[in-house]
């Protein structure tokens, strides 16, 4: 029964409701019923179920003129007839005041990516998020679930915190969760949870050692017979030890003379990264619109649209004159500037904010689209492009972006719950 406090004010009373045991159709709708019938406000309410194990949580404020004893007393008289068990906390008003106040806190996601999920990657992702002062609100698989003999090297495994506040020194924090995902050979990634993560409408490719497992100049290269100098470029090139501009002159002049047919031989043998195809197809079934924008030739561009159904290629053009490279790009060279100023045209041809584009590339000149975006992703990258890019993945496969996005396995086509 609400009492009276020293002032005269009237104290409410507000008790905290734990049903737990085996799921069964009719526990919420039972539970809930008891309460409806003493006019109980329902101020949070809360369900989840591992392994057919249901967890009910209702946070009750009890009306001024009833006695919480016959509340109680009915709801443990229904939830005992289901078979269930039942815990009662009765919740003072300054702590409900204090988790009311709560909700003006900005709030994060910490998703944690691996093969598998172990006790310690989750033990040690928690320490260090409760260690630099965030409060752990709830917890989500969006991984599907998978049978103990399917759990390999290509296995996928996604766990999400829903983060509430904000870390006392945010370089540390994002710093502390590089160094613990290094430890682990996990990925771990830290963003804002707001309104554009729940509607990006683009997602952006880099193509080479993104989309496709290869470098196409080097390949390139191999075929003319200049393979070994062609890639001490390209390396150095990707660590951004050299200007975009001037490397990508001086490997390309290095191609003159090779015969056209060499194109569509390198192009038979490119092979798309892990989950590039499962990645596509997931976001055109959602109304994603797909880019290429890459440093790399649109030829390949072109052939990696039409297997993907990629909606736009940006890349250069390889000159052929009489059969044969000439050694030399037409019009405008797609570099890092480049890059990010297509992707600004891209974002104001689809009519959206740069906040719900998502970018994804490996290399040194990825960094300015990377960057721009409202979630930019170094995928398997350059030392330089993991440590400088908002988020990255170096353990899954390109289907990991997904779980970046926030859409669980059962979102997808053929996913399981």
């Amino acid at each position: 029964m609400a009492t009276l406090a020293g002032n005269g004010r009237i104290v409410k009373e507000i008790l905290l409701i734990n049903v737990t045991g085996e799921d069964k159709p009719g526990v919420t709708s039972g539970v809930t019923g008891v309460l409806a019938q003493h006019d109980v406000n329902i101020l949070d309410v809360g369900q989840a179920v591992i392994h057919d194990t249901l967890t009910l949580g209702i946070l009750a404020e009890v009306p001024q003129h009833l006695e919480s004893g016959q509340v109680l007393k009915d709801v443990l008289f229904q939830v005992h007839k289901m078979d269930l068990q039942v815990r009662f906390q009765p919740i003072s008003e300054e702590s409900y005041a204090h988790w009311v106040a709560q909700q003006g806190k900005p709030r994060h996601i910490v998703t944690l990516l691996a093969r598998r999920i172990t006790a310690e990657y989750i033990a040690r992702v928690t320490a260090v998020t409760s260690g630099h002062g965030l409060n752990i609100d709830k917890i989500n698989r969006l991984s599907g679930r998978i049978p103990l003999d399917r759990i390999d090297t290509h296995s996928k495994a996604c766990v999400e915190f829903s983060v509430r506040g904000a870390p006392s020194d945010l370089r540390d924090f994002r710093s502390a969760l590089l160094e613990l995902a290094s430890e682990m050979d996990v990925d771990i990634a830290y963003q804002e949870d707001n309104i554009f993560r729940r509607h990006r409408r683009l997602v952006v490719f880099d193509m080479d050692s993104t989309l496709i497992d290869a470098e196409v100049i080097d390949e390139l290269a191999e075929e003319a017979g200049v393979g070994a100098e062609v890639s001490r470029i390209t390396e150095a090139a990707m660590r951004g030890e050299l200007d975009f501009k001037q490397s990508f002159s001086r490997r390309i002049a290095l191609l003159e003379g090779l015969e056209e047919g060499a194109l569509g031989r390198v192009a038979e043998r490119l092979r798309l990264n892990e989950g590039a195809e499962e990645l596509i197809s997931t976001l055109k079934m959602l109304g994603y619109k797909t880019a290429i924008i890459s440093g790399g030739f649109e030829f390949f561009g072109r052939e990696i649209q039409r297997k993907l159904g990629i909606d736009y290629v940006y890349a250069n053009a390889l000159e052929i004159v009489d059969g044969r490279v000439t050694g030399r790009a037409s019009g405008a060279i797609v570099d890092g500037e480049r890059k990010a100023g297509l992707l600004r045209k891209l974002a104001e041809r689809e009519n959206i904010s740069l906040e719900q584009v998502v970018a994804v590339g490996d290399g040194a000149n990825d960094l300015p689209m990377l960057n721009i975006a409202g979630l930019g992703i170094a995928f398997r990258a350059k030392p330089i492009v993991k440590a400088t890019a908002k988020q990255s993945i170096s353990h899954l496969g390109l289907d990991g972006v997904l779980y970046l996005m926030g859409i669980r396995d059962r979102d997808t086509q053929g996913g399981v719950q």
